[in-house]
C-alpha cells in the first residue's frame, strides 16, 4: 500500500534530493535492485567518480516526496521483487529523514532495503534510518587512520563508530572497498583490510571495486582538477588476484 504524504515536524512537505535513479540496478546488493542516488556528500574523496553528486544545494535532477519515490519504485516491482531497493550516493544520510521514510514505505510493500553509506554521517536521524534497513553496503575508504583525511577530505572517527554500531546491533553489512593502485590496493594492504575486518561477525560479505577513470569527463565539465591525474585503472587480472589472496585472508564471502 501506498500511505499519505508526509510532513516532517515543522510542517514542510518532505522531499529527498535525488541525483539520478536507475531501474535494473546489478550491483548494488543482491539480486536486481532500484537504485536511489542522493544528491550531496561531506566527502571529498580524491578516487570519487561521482563529483556531480556533491552540491549539497544543488536540487538533483529529482525533487520527490518518499510517496511519490515509492510509486516510481513499484512501477518495476515485478523485476525487483527478488531484489529489492537500494539508497546510495553521494552520502544518502544527509537525507536521513527522507530516507528512514522512504524505507519504511518499501519493507510495508515487502521489499528489501540496502543503504550504501561511508558512515560519514553519525546522528541519531541517521541511526534511526537502520530501523527499516535490511543491509547496509558500508564503504570503506582506507584503514589507515593517518592518511584516511587527506584521501576523503574527513578522518575515519565516524566509519569506525558507524561499523561499531553496525555490529552492536546486528545488522548485516556488506563491506566495499575501492582498490586504488598504490594507495588501497596490493597484498601488504589487504592484509591490514583483513585484520581490521576480522572481529565485526556482522560483515557477510567484502566487495573489492576496481578503481576506474570513467568518471574524469565530469572534473573536467565541473572545472575541478583530477585529483588521480596519471593513475591507471586498475586491469580485471589485478582485481581478481586481489580477490583470491583476500580470500585467504577472511572467512566470508569475497567479490
Amino acid at each position: 500500500m501506498v500511505t499519505g504524504r508526509t510532513l516532517p515536524q515543522d510542517g514542510r512537505v518532505l522531499r529527498g534530493r535525488i541525483h539520478s535513479l536507475e531501474s535494473f540496478g546489478t550491483v548494488d546488493g543482491p539480486g536486481i535492485r532500484f537504485v536511489s542516488f542522493m544528491q550531496g556528500c561531506p566527502l571529498r574523496c580524491r578516487f570519487c567518480h561521482n563529483p556531480d553528486t556533491w552540491d549539497c544545494s544543488a536540487p538533483g535532477q529529482y525533487l520527490m516526496t518518499p510517496e511519490e519515490l515509492l510509486a516510481e519504485t513499484l512501477r518495476y516491482r515485478s523485476f525487483i521483487r527478488r531484489g529489492g531497493v537500494t539508497v546510495s550516493g553521494g552520502e544518502p544520510l544527509l537525507q536521513a529523514e527522507f530516507v528512514r521514510r522512504y524505507f519504511a514505505l518499501c519493507q510495508e510493500n515487502g521489499l528489501h532495503t540496502a543503504l550504501d553509506t561511508s558512515g560519514g554521517v553519525f546522528s541519531p536521524e541517521a541511526l534511526a534510518v537502520l530501523d527499516h534497513t535490511d543491509l547496509v553496503l558500508l564503504d570503506i575508504k582506507t584503514v589507515d587512520d593517518a592518511f584516511h583525511k587527506a584521501w576523503t577530505g574527513v578522518t575515519r572517527e565516524n566509519n569506525r563508530r558507524f561499523l561499531d554500531h553496525l555490529q552492536a546491533i546486528g545488522k548485516p553489512v556488506w563491506i566495499r572497498q575501492v582498490m586504488v593502485p598504490g594507495y588501497t590496493s596490493g597484498q601488504a594492504y589487504l592484509e591490514r583490510l583483513a585484520d581490521y575486518l576480522k572481529p565485526y561477525s556482522v560483515v557477510e560479505r567484502i566487495e573489492l571495486l576496481p578503481y576506474h577513470t570513467m568518471g574524469i569527463y565530469k572534473y573536467r565539465e565541473l572545472g575541478i582538477p583530477y585529483p588521480l591525474e596519471g593513475i591507471d585503472a586498475m586491469t580485471a587480472s589485478e582485481a581478481s588476484a586481489a580477490r583470491d589472496y583476500l580470500r585467504t585472508l577472511v572467512d566470508v564471502e569475497v567479490g
